[in-house]
């Protein structure tokens, strides 16, 4: 094994002693769920940025711009509006203070909108976890140039994420995150001149790969191009916005105050990160142009490891381990969360104590992290192609077009009813289902570009999930005051 892999494995070891002893304090289902709300700004942007730039960005982004070029930015820039529009709502999740968007599903819409979108959140986020893994296999394989498989190394990140998830919960995910979120801008922005220098510069680059990878649409990619670029645009936007994980990050927040700041400095953050991420993987895309050996969605990594001097490529790949790990613990928590406050406790006789909360929630977050590691491993066994980008477009659209726009009503559309609020989740989850896994299955040749007839299936899901939510609100009786109190107090 290289002196890198050595290096990387004793960051990972450094940060299991320290969430061991963070452990420690772990007393309460809020400690476990929002670190008993006492996360400072400055923990809460790190956290979020972490939350964000995970192997979506580095692997699934990095993916995107090999093929796309500088287009690929439309994939990340759907998450700085989004970003941009939450901020007006951060203090107001933060008021209502509880652990999971089921929460404010059931206030607005009853039982059934809160475990069905419990479902629907656990299936997009274990989807999410299951490419981090592949993301952890795709660097250490590139780390330890080839010694260690893409196989063993996702199942050795499998191990880091549900270890540290297990162990002490928001308490680890907060606080691992902000050495991991550092780390992680120091990185990119440290790489970036030695990357464009390594590729010859801008002249070189637009020498090297197609005219379309600095076009606005690149005309390579997918049947509609400036339509496929949208719907990544969009998928992003809707699940930044629903994204239960942020969510628990400013029910973690000490003070309302403090989520808005946060969310102010965390937009900065996101966009030099993603920015820099596309700048990277384009560059490198440039230098590796042509090289089968060079996967394109191990282009971070490649710039790592021969694009820039050793110190600055330790700290990327590191950055990019960091990135895995700190993603990979976000997603993980937040649906054992759902699972026990959205499906086993309303349905539970007896009110459990805290420490037999906490011990189920991590028995939990290790179900849900083999099932996960399942879902990367078996088609890895069946030898089937695997491709980052895709999973995690199908988790954003699963999540954004069955979650978002129900949630969003619930705290900004008072004449949201009940029944709109679960049609628009019933119906945008079961859009997507059809579209992304039943209509290539059972009718190939209609797909164009990856696409059913070219059109991406964010589009007509999203458009049901909004159309439902509006029209079946408009045609039922509208909420009492006493259904809206809880969210829309009344001014004094």
């Amino acid at each position: 094994m290289t002196w890198t892999l050595w290096v990387i494995l004793a960051y990972l070891v450094v940060l299991m002693g320290f969430n061991i002893v963070r452990s420690r304090r772990v007393k309460t289902k809020d400690d476990f769920m929002v670190a008993g709300r006492s996360l400072s700004i400055r923990v809460m942007v790190f956290t979020l940025i972490c939350t964000w730039i995970g192997s979506g960005t580095f692997i699934a982004g990095a993916e995107y711009a090999y093929k796309a070029g500088f287009s690929s930015l439309w994939l990340p820039a759907g998450a700085w509006l989004g970003i941009a529009l939450i901020y007006f709502l951060a203090a107001k999740i933060r008021t209502f203070g509880q652990y999971t968007i089921g929460d404010i599903l059931e206030i607005r819409y009853g039982r059934f909108a809160r475990v069905f979108g419990a479902v629907a959140l656990i299936i997009a986020f274990v989807t999410i976890v299951s490419y981090q893994f592949r993301a952890g296999g795709y660097i250490l394989n590139v780390a330890t140039e080839g010694r260690i498989s893409v196989e063993w190394g996702q199942a050795i990140a499998a191990f880091f994420v549900i270890a540290f998830t297990a162990l002490a919960g928001m308490m680890a995910v907060a606080y691992t995150d902000l050495p991991n979120g550092i780390l992680i801008v120091t990185a990119c922005v440290a790489a970036v001149p030695f990357v464009i220098a390594n590729a010859g510069g801008l002249a070189q680059a637009k020498a090297a790969l197609p005219p379309g990878h600095f076009q606005v649409f690149s005309p390579d990619f997918g049947a509609h191009p400036g339509l496929k670029a949208f719907s990544y645009f969009l998928a992003t936007m809707m699940l930044l916005m629903g994204v239960q994980s942020m969510y628990q990050k400013f029910y973690s927040a000490k003070t309302p105050k403090d989520a808005r700041q946060a969310v102010a400095l965390w937009i900065v953050g996101t966009i030099v990160v993603e920015i820099v991420v596309v700048v990277i993987a384009v560059f490198a895309a440039a230098r590796f142009w042509g090289d089968p050996s060079k996967d394109a969605a191990s282009m971070v990594l490649q710039a790592a490891k021969h694009m820039v001097p050793a110190p600055v490529g330790l700290l990327l790949l590191a950055a990019a381990c960091a990135v895995v790990i700190s993603t990979g613990m976000n997603y993980l928590l937040s649906p054992s969360t759902n699972v026990l406050r959205d499906i086993l406790e309303p349905f539970s006789r007896t009110k459990p104590d805290a420490a037999r909360s906490v011990a189920v929630q991590k028995a939990v977050v290790v179900l849900l992290g083999l099932a996960a590691f399942a879902m990367i491993f078996i088609p890895t066994v069946l030898h089937k192609p695997i491709s980052v980008l895709k999973y995690s477009y199908f988790a954003y659209t699963m999540y954004g077009v069955s979650i978002t726009p129900a949630l969003l009503a619930a705290l900004a559309w008072k004449r949201a009813t009940k029944q709109g609020g679960v049609a628009s989740i019933v119906s945008g989850a079961l859009t997507a289902l059809i579209l992304e896994i039943l209509v290539p299955a059972v009718w190939p040749g209609v797909m164009r570009g990856g696409d059913p007839w070219g059109i991406p299936s964010i589009f007509p899901a999203l458009a049901v999930s909004i159309f439902s939510l509006v029209a079946v609100s408009l045609l039922t009786p509208k909420p009492s005051p006493a259904e809206l109190v809880k969210l829309f107090p009344a001014k004094t």
